[in-house]
């Protein structure tokens, strides 16, 4: 069969129709697919900030992977109207094969796009791991690593009353990563406000699973909106609930996520003193002696692993 394409390029008959004008903002707006290097590097259990980003403008993308988010995750579920699905999954495909590489964040397993979704994804490079919007139960899981590329990470969505009572076994289902909270959709569910006492419940549930689960701290849901001391206090609920990463949907909001979720400047130096004091030998008998010194060598590897221990 002689193809109409010009020499060189293969026959697009059977590509999406929205495809090529996606592949050609992308490249347009990112030549050399760009991410921020030091986000790249950082291992996703220990992410801060995760940047929810529409997929049905691909245009934003080169802002999403150049921001200071710890993981970017391209949107195909709730930024996404039921009939521009398509053209969105069409988009993160387009994007992968341009050589970006970010999460995303799929339908639910109660959808047909569920199935859409991990079969795209399947077919290309540079995922980096899916969150799954609505989990509730555990088999959300784990049919969803099994049709996802082996060794695929999972982030679970929990975003409902039966999700939060369930949380304990999602977490120890297989392939799951991290726990994430859905804040405003267990909102809708459960007629709560967002007074965080409210929410104190659904937090501390995540947190105490992921702990039985042996999984990293749970993501916060995102505060829309939020910027300066508005944030740093919305940070400040999700650090003493012992939550370790919140998500968001402005690039605006990512670097005030990081700066708060990190060991502060006194906590860096109050474990500074401590492990030096332990290397030269001094040491305290009392029984607590020895758990606010593996807090001391956590707050270290953390300040390291950010780049703050040495400043």
């Amino acid at each position: 069969m002689v193809s109409s394409s010009a020499p060189g390029r293969p026959a697009h008959d059977d590509v999406h129709p929205g495809a090529f004008s996606a592949r050609r903002t992308f490249e347009r707006t990112l030549v050399a697919p760009y991410r921020n290097q030091r986000a790249a590097a950082l291992p996703a259990r220990l992410s801060r900030s995760w940047l929810l980003t529409s997929a049905a403008d691909p245009s934003l993308f080169p802002q999403a992977l150049a921001s200071e988010a710890d993981s970017v995750v391209l949107d195909i579920e709730d930024a996404v109207p039921a009939e521009g699905k398509d053209e969105a999954r069409q988009n993160v495909v387009d994007a992968f094969n341009a050589g970006a590489s970010a999460w995303v964040r799929i339908n639910d397993i109660s959808t047909p796009y569920w199935e859409k979704d991990l079969a795209e994804l399947s077919r290309c490079g540079h995922l980096r791991g899916i969150v799954l919007a609505k989990t509730e139960h555990p088999d959300h899981i784990t049919k969803t690593a099994m049709m996802a590329p082996a060794g695929t990470p999972v982030v679970a969505l929990i975003e409902s009353a039966v999700g939060i009572m369930n949380a304990y076994d999602i977490a120890r289902a297989p392939g799951v990563f991290r726990l994430a909270f859905g804040v405003g959709d267990f909102r809708r569910d459960t007629g709560a406000s967002g007074d965080p006492m409210a929410l104190a419940f659904a937090r501390s549930t995540l947190v105490v699973a992921s702990r039985v689960g042996e999984l990293p701290g749970p993501i916060d849901g995102p505060t829309l909106g939020a910027t300066g001391d508005e944030l740093a206090a919305a940070c400040g609920v999700t650090h003493s609930m012992g939550m370790t990463g919140k998500l968001c949907l402005d690039p605006d909001q990512t670097d005030g996520i990081n700066r708060n979720l990190a060991p502060s400047e006194q906590e860096i130096r109050w474990a500074r003193e401590l492990i030096e004091e332990h290397d030269s030998g001094h040491t305290v008998g009392d029984g607590s002696y020895l758990p606010r010194l593996a807090r001391a060598r956590k707050v270290s590897e953390l300040a390291q692993t950010y780049g703050l221990w040495n400043r």
